[in-house]
């Protein structure tokens, strides 16, 4: 249930510093996830809440924490599903409350079934309620009934109660720095996906469907040990990859054009993002390579500030500022560049942030400004670095020269913020457009797809 690197000691250490930051007389309240209903009586594969996960690294649905700060019969508190032979032939085994104490080391485990006798008690004579509200309506609606009837039962009494407050801030930036083991998980992803994007590579040729890549991808992914994608793989030829979250999947790569893959797997748990853009036929035209060269040096840049003297959007400062300098010199945008960006013209071709927090989830949790000011990176801090440029062909890019039309070009890497400077996860996956090139034309001859990755776990 829990992979071999990470401990119930880490996921117990986790609930002690969050506790350790609860006000006095707190509870905070963390529902686990649901099963998804995809169709009739199918049901989408289980995936656990981010957040429940991270305290407890329970994997089974229909769950719920309770953190109580200061409580003398124990602080945590678990209900979960309890064991049912029938349920477990057709679906697998339930630990159930008995084994759920002994095994995640929670103080207390009840079944589900008893949450409205024992919750409510726990409410009582709290002052403040730590929950994300919006999130689950059944558990939204389930508490506010619990409060109010504490407050028919209490009338006349001086209130406890204060408010319900949102939990994410306070467990999100704890989540936001990762300690050792998560940064180990992460690494092992990042390098999972960089074999994976290897493995497709080798299969990039005309005639190829994108739907072939993206099964090369997901087969890449289990083979070396990750439990799945860490977000629906983007497999775009040619202009497809003007469109930044494309999905369809069901085109066929053309020789005079480019493919964008961006790919990541999810390992125990743990995302990785990484994205890079070949040419079909092994060579870049002249139009794709200016265009390629423009979006490459602004990654490096990119990657170069993410230092922890920075603020967060420094990155994005640096690269966009490199892309719309490059867009200038190749007359596809005209102007001062530093004016063209404080109006907003160069989102016409490059319309989105150059990065993002990665951790538990794709687009990870933790606030990226403090108040009205970009937040400082800090070591354990992980993001993306993703500039890109994209020229579809439309009604709006009439006036553009029609070989720099149709083409989209992303160049994206994971990065690990540490004391010496950035730490790029994804290293080793080739992005100079000559080592492209280089590689593409030995591929059919003497380049076998890369040794699987060794795994924590597999």
């Amino acid at each position: 249930m829990i992979d071999e690197l990470l401990r119930n000691d880490d996921f117990a250490r986790r609930r002690r510093k969050l506790l350790s930051n609860m006000r006095p007389g707190s509870i905070a309240i963390v529902p686990g996830a649901l099963e998804q209903r995809r169709n009739s009586d199918v049901y989408f594969p289980f995936r656990q809440d981010s957040d429940f996960w991270y305290l407890t690294g329970f994997c089974e649905p229909e769950a719920l924490l309770v953190l109580v700060p200061d409580r003398e019969q124990g602080e945590c508190i678990l209900f979960c599903r309890e064991r049912d032979v029938v349920r477990e032939q057709h679906d697998g085994p339930i630990l159930g409350p008995e084994a759920c104490r002994n095994t995640l080391g929670v103080d207390d485990a009840f079944p589900l079934a008893d949450v409205d006798d024992i919750l409510p008690g726990l409410l009582e004579a709290r002052s403040q309620v730590y929950m994300n509200i919006g999130e689950q309506l059944t558990w939204d609606q389930r508490i506010n009934a619990y409060l109010k009837e504490l407050t028919v039962q209490n009338a006349g009494q001086p209130a406890q109660l204060v408010g319900i407050t949102a939990l994410g801030h306070l467990l999100h930036e704890q989540r936001l720095i990762k300690d050792t083991k998560e940064r180990q998980l992460m690494a092992q992803a990042a390098q999972i996906s960089v074999g994976a994007q290897y493995a497709a590579l080798t299969e990039v040729a005309p005639g190829v469907t994108e739907a072939e890549l993206e099964a090369r991808l997901a087969y890449s992914f289990r083979t070396q040990g990750a439990q799945c994608e860490a977000y629906p793989s983007i497999v775009a030829a040619g202009e497809n990859a003007c469109v930044l979250h494309y999905s369809q999947s069901e085109s066929v790569l053309l020789e005079d054009e480019l493919v964008l893959i961006d790919a990541g797997c999810e390992l125990h748990y743990y995302a990785a993002d990484v994205t890079r853009t070949y040419p079909v036929s092994g060579r870049f035209s002249r139009a794709q390579r200016e265009l390629y060269d423009v979006v490459l040096q602004a990654n490096v840049a990119a990657i170069d500030a993410c230092i922890p003297s920075n603020h967060f959007n420094r990155p994005h400062e640096v690269a966009t500022l490199l892309l719309v300098e490059g867009l200038v010199e190749l007359g596809l945008l005209v102007g001062d560049p530093k004016d063209l960006m404080e109006q907003g013209v160069h989102t016409r071709f490059c319309p989105h942030k150059t990065s993002h927090w990665l951790g538990l989830d794709v687009h990870d949790v933790g606030d990226y400004r403090l108040g009205d000011t970009w937040r400082d990176l800090l070591p354990g801090m992980v993001l993306t670095v993703e500039p890109g440029i994209y020229i579809p062909r439309s009604n709006l890019t009439l006036d553009v020269p029609e070989e720099y039309r149709g083409i989209g070009i992303r160049i994206e890497d994971s990065v690990l913020i540490e004391e010496s400077g950035p730490r790029v996860l994804t290293q080793g996956l080739i992005k100079h457009p000559d080592e492209i090139e280089i590689w593409m034309s030995r591929a059919e001859a003497d380049i076998a797809e890369p040794a699987k990755v060794k795994t924590v776990g597999a």
